[in-house]
């Protein structure tokens, strides 16, 4: 009751998963959070649940913040006045510690997060998770199924050995009944900044992202070409999408983030129908 209590206040929630991990995960939650809250008039969350490694604090630009409690909870740390972010990474005394824990304390600490956190109102609450389907992933869609989850976003790469797990990742959903928003196939292909040829380091030996979204008719919100500046920026807690607004990179995040904002109305507009 409490959990519904506190999570009554968020209008949209999304999961990002994928079923390997290095695919670009959390680097998507964390610019698809920046993405949403470029409109000021949003409030956005993003929690981070990959306990064991948690990256968000890094690409925010908040490592070594703490997490301050109040009288009405845990306060998020922002990065802007309409982006919160919590992580396990704000609990660590320093970013190098490793957390040894078996899944109930894990379960334990993500029903904290959403319990005890004091988002506010938030439009958007993006949550970047472990990869893979553990414990954390049944935990988390259990918690939420006393709200409301839109749907979540699965992250891949071009090659068989990322898309084989993906479709785990797809059944996992399925079982669960957790909406599928789309697949986004993340560093697909290369474009050299000097004669302007475009390489697959990864080649979608399947048919890529592609192929798998049609036979398994789920929808491909996107392709994301590789861009060095993508790991420079999240390595120095920058904005990707505000320091390179012309990468073709960057062109195709906003179309991804455009889709998924359109599909979370829509979701929302067809469900107060129904209410």
């Amino acid at each position: 009751a409490e959990l519904r209590a506190r999570l009554r206040a968020v209008r949209h929630t999304v999961l990002v998963l994928s079923g390997k991990g290095g695919v670009g995960k959390s680097t998507f939650s964390a610019l698809l959070a920046h993405g949403l809250a470029a409109d000021e008039t949003k409030q956005v969350a993003l929690l981070d649940i990959d306990i064991c490694g948690p990256s968000i604090p890094k690409m925010m630009g908040l490592e070594g913040e703490q997490v301050h409690q109040s009288g009405s909870g845990w306060s998020p740390v922002y990065v802007e006045e309409n982006l919160g972010v919590m992580s396990v990474g704000f609990l660590l005394s320093s970013p190098d510690d490793a957390v040894i824990w078996r899944g109930p304390k894990k379960n334990g600490l993500i029903k904290q997060f959403l319990r005890d956190v004091d988002w506010g109102e938030v439009d958007y609450l993006i949550i970047d998770t472990p990869p893979g389907t553990s414990d954390e992933h049944l935990s988390i869609v259990q918690y939420l199924s006393a709200t409301h989850i839109d749907g979540a976003v699965i992250v891949t790469t071009p090659q068989e050995v990322s898309l084989q797990d993906v479709r785990k990742e797809i059944n996992f959903c399925r079982k669960v009944k957790l909406p599928i928003i789309g697949v986004v196939e993340n560093m697909s292909g290369f474009v050299c900044p000097k004669c302007k040829n475009e390489s697959q380091i990864f080649p979608p030996t399947t048919g890529g992202a592609e192929k798998m979204c049609q036979n398994l008719n789920v929808s491909l919100l996107g392709k994301v070409p590789l861009d060095p500046q993508i790991g420079k920026s999240c390595d120095r807690g920058q904005s990707f999408l505000a320091e390179a607004p012309e990468s073709p990179a960057t062109l195709s995040y906003r179309n991804i983030i455009q889709r998924i904002q359109e599909y979370c109305e829509q979701h929302h507009f067809q469900e107060e129908k129904i209410m």
